[in-house]
C-alpha cells in the first residue's frame, strides 16, 4: 500500500476572502473562478452552478486525460481560480504537479476522497486478473451529507510512493496509484456521491450561493435516479452477452448493472498491447462467444480489427469520458445515456 501525500492549498478562509472580493456594482456577488479537469466531472460541476456560473473546462474537447499535456490558457485558468475539482492523480496524472506550481490560492478537491464513493479495486490485464490484495471493493456506498464542507480544505493525492505495475513498470492513468478504477462517475450511485461533495465545497467557498447549490444538487441527484433507473430497463434485455473493451474503464458501469464485460484489449490505453496479449484475448472472444469488442474514439481502432479476426464479434463504440460529447451540466446523461445505448444496438443485433 503506499502512502497518501497531503498537500495543503491557502484553505477555506483564503477562498472566502477571495469570494469577498469579487463584490461588484450594485453588491451583485460574481461567480467564483471554478477549474474541471474532466468532462464528465465539468458536467456535475456546471449542473450544480447553473444559475451561478460557469466552470471552466481543462480536458476539452477529443482529448484523454490519459494521454493529456497542459496548455498555457490551462496553466492561467488554475492560477486564477479559487476552486479547483480533479479526480486526483489516479486519473489525471498531468494535472499533479501544476496544481503543486500554480493553484496557491485555490481550494483543491480531490474528488477520489469523496465521503460515499464505492471504489472498485485495479483489474490487472486482458482478462482482468484482479490484485489479489483484498477485497474487491475498497468501501461501499455511504451516506454523506451535502451541508457538512469539512473544516480542513486540503488537497489530498498519492505520494510519491507509487507502486510499480507488475506489467509495465508502473501505475496506469486511470486506474489508480492506491490500487482502485478511478472511472468512478461511470456508477450512478458514486455519480451522486460526487454530486454531494461538489455541493458541499462550493457552498463553503461561496456561501452567498448557498441555496442555489443547494437547489441545483437536489435537482440534480432527482436527474441521476431517472437516469439510472431509465438505463437499467433499456439494458436488462442484453446484460448476459459477454463483450470486450478497448480498455478496462467499464468496471463501475459493469459492476453498477450487471453487464458481463470479458475482457479488455488493453490494459492501459497509452500502452500498446503485446501480441500475447492480442491471442489472449482473441482466443478469449472465440470461448466465451463474445458478441461484440467495443472501440473508444480517441484511439484506434486496428487493434479491434486485430482481435475480432476470424471471429463473429461485432464492433462498436463505447466513450466513457464524453470525448464526442459537448461539454455541460447535460454530459454527464449523454455519456450514460450514450453506453447504454450502443451496448444495446451492439449486443441487441441476431446474432
Amino acid at each position: 500500500m503506499t502512502k497518501t501525500g497531503i498537500r495543503r492549498t491557502a484553505g477555506l478562509s483564503a477562498a472566502l476572502m477571495a469570494s469577498a472580493m469579487l463584490m461588484g456594482a450594485g453588491g451583485a456577488l460574481a461567480a467564483p473562478d471554478v477549474v474541471v479537469s474532466i468532462k464528465p466531472i465539468h458536467s456535475l460541476v456546471a449542473g450544480v452552478m447553473q444559475g451561478v456560473g460557469v466552470p471552466t473546462l481543462i480536458v476539452e474537447g477529443a482529448a484523454s486525460p490519459h494521454t493529456y499535456s497542459m496548455k498555457p490558457s490551462n496553466a492561467r485558468a488554475v492560477q486564477n481560480a479559487n476552486v479547483v475539482f480533479w479526480i486526483g492523480p489516479s486519473m489525471e496524472a498531468f494535472l499533479d504537479k501544476p496544481l503543486d506550481a500554480l493553484a496557491g490560492k485555490a481550494v483543491v478537491v480531490a474528488l477520489q476522497d469523496a465521503p460515499g464513493l464505492e471504489k472498485l479495486k485495479f483489474r490487472e490485464g486482458g482478462a482482468f486478473e484482479a490484485h489479489d490484495d483484498g477485497d474487491e471493493h475498497e468501501h461501499g456506498h455511504a451516506d454523506h451529507d451535502a451541508t457538512e464542507a469539512g473544516a480542513d480544505h486540503q488537497h489530498e493525492h498519492s505520494g510519491d510512493d507509487h507502486a510499480a505495475d507488475d506489467h509495465a513498470g508502473h501505475d496506469h492513468a486511470g486506474h489508480g496509484h492506491e490500487g482502485f478504477d478511478a472511472h468512478l462517475w461511470l456508477d450512478p450511485e458514486n455519480a451522486k456521491a460526487l454530486v454531494k461533495e461538489i455541493q458541499a465545497k462550493l457552498a463553503a467557498a461561496d456561501p452567498a450561493n448557498v441555496e442555489a447549490y443547494s437547489r441545483n444538487a437536489i435537482a440534480l441527484l432527482a436527474r441521476i435516479d431517472t437516469m439510472d433507473g431509465d438505463i437499467a430497463r433499456q439494458i436488462a434485455p442484453v446484460k448476459n452477452k459477454p463483450f470486450v473493451v478497448f480498455h478496462d474503464a467499464y468496471q463501475y458501469f459493469e459492476h453498477h448493472y450487471g453487464v458481463k464485460v470479458a475482457g479488455s484489449v488493453t490494459v492501459s490505453p497509452e500502452t500498446a498491447p503485446g501480441a500475447e496479449r492480442l491471442r489472449e484475448i482473441q482466443s478469449k472472444i472465440v470461448d466465451l462467444g463474445a458478441t461484440c469488442v467495443f472501440a473508444e474514439p480517441q484511439f484506434t481502432p486496428k487493434l479491434i480489427n486485430v482481435v475480432t479476426e476470424g471471429t463473429r464479434a461485432r464492433h462498436g463504440v463505447l466513450d466513457p469520458e464524453g470525448a464526442t460529447l459537448k461539454e455541460g451540466p447535460d454530459l454527464y446523461f449523454d455519456l450514460m445515456n450514450g453506453l447504454s445505448s450502443s451496448l444495446v444496438e451492439c449486443l441487441g443485433k441476431d446474432s
